[in-house]
Formats: C-alpha cells, structure tokens, sequence
C-alpha cells in the first residue's frame, strides 16, 4: 500500500469472473480503472490478485480486487459520486461476458510472525 493503513480501515472488494477470450483486455481496463480509483480521496491503495482457488468455470478466469479506504464515509462517498461511472464503462466494453460480486470489511488485526 502507498501509505500507512489507517486502524479500522476499509477493504472494498470486488471479484471478477471475465470470459477466458477478454481477460487481456478486462486487465488493462482493470488497470486503468484501478489507478484512477487509488487517486480519488480516501483511497489509499490496492491489490489485484489472480484468482487461483476455488478455480473459476472453464472459460473463464477471475481476479480480485481489494481496495483500501481511509473509513466507511470514504466507501460511502465513492458509491454515491464514481461507482457508476464506473460500471457503466465496464458494460460498455464488456456487456455480459463478466461477471462481479463485491463485498465490504473493516480490516481489525494483523498478524506479524516478528511479534
């Protein structure tokens, strides 16, 4: 992550399955997509993971996308004033050959094996 996480901070996850032909190109719209959400306020970073296991169903391939927020006002401002605007540019390039579901955590421990 680019900075410190705050204590409490958010997870916003979003899971991808993409039909196995588009998945190059959902990337690098994932890419774009990503960057521009880590640069909206609140935001302080994000992970993008190839989904390995529970495999995805032949044809497709999935990746998770986990996004950190500063609290829940800053979830709740991204919702109201972005989240549109960006799934609509995802049906606009994709239509219905992916699919998404997302969900929301409060991060509450890590566990270092130092300590």
């Amino acid at each position: 992550m680019t900075q410190q996480a705050p204590p409490g901070h958010i997870v916003y996850e979003v899971n991808v399955e993409v039909d196995a032909v588009l998945a190059d190109d959902y990337r690098a719209w994932m890419d774009t997509h990503v960057r521009e959400m880590v640069s909206l306020p609140g935001f302080f970073g994000a992970y993008v993971h190839n989904v390995l296991a529970p495999a995805p169903p032949a044809g497709t391939q999935a990746m998770s996308v986990q996004f950190f927020l500063r609290d829940t006002a800053a979830l709740d401002s991204y919702l109201r004033e972005h989240a549109l605007r960006f799934r609509a540019s995802s049906l606009q390039m994709f239509g219905d050959r992916f699919r998404t579901t997302r969900r929301v955590m409060r991060h509450t421990t890590i566990y270092d094996p130092e300590r």
